[in-house]
């Protein structure tokens, strides 16, 4: 994510910059986006599965619910900041593509 975002982010002075330069700056924007993507699925990550772990040790059984409390907690989490409304929209949202992907590798049957 972070190369493909960071080669499209062209410099403000791009008519000024040599081509080198350019590419320097290019490279750079890329290593930053990269390193930017790689802690927030990091982050992302962590926070599912804490909560997957968590979910599953309380109610004792591994079952699609895990899945859908997981990713609502992991959507509310990493949308907070942005209000109450987005924390929803966040749960929602996170929770979907949760149960998407768990259906995709139908690893509960």
């Amino acid at each position: 994510m972070g190369i493909f975002l960071g080669a499209l982010d062209n410099p403000i002075m791009q008519d000024e910059m040599s081509g080198r330069q350019q590419f320097i700056y290019t490279a750079k924007q890329m290593g930053r986006r990269s390193w930017t993507s790689c802690k927030t699925f990091a982050v992302m990550g962590f926070i599912f599965s804490a909560a997957e772990c968590v979910v599953e040790k309380a109610r004792a059984k591994h079952d699609m619910t895990n899945t859908v409390v997981a990713g609502c907690v992991t959507g509310g989490t990493l949308s907070a900041r942005g209000g109450p409304k987005a924390a929803c929209v966040g749960c929602a949202g996170f929770a979907t593509f949760s149960v998407l992907i768990e259906k995709f590798l139908d690893r509960h049957n």
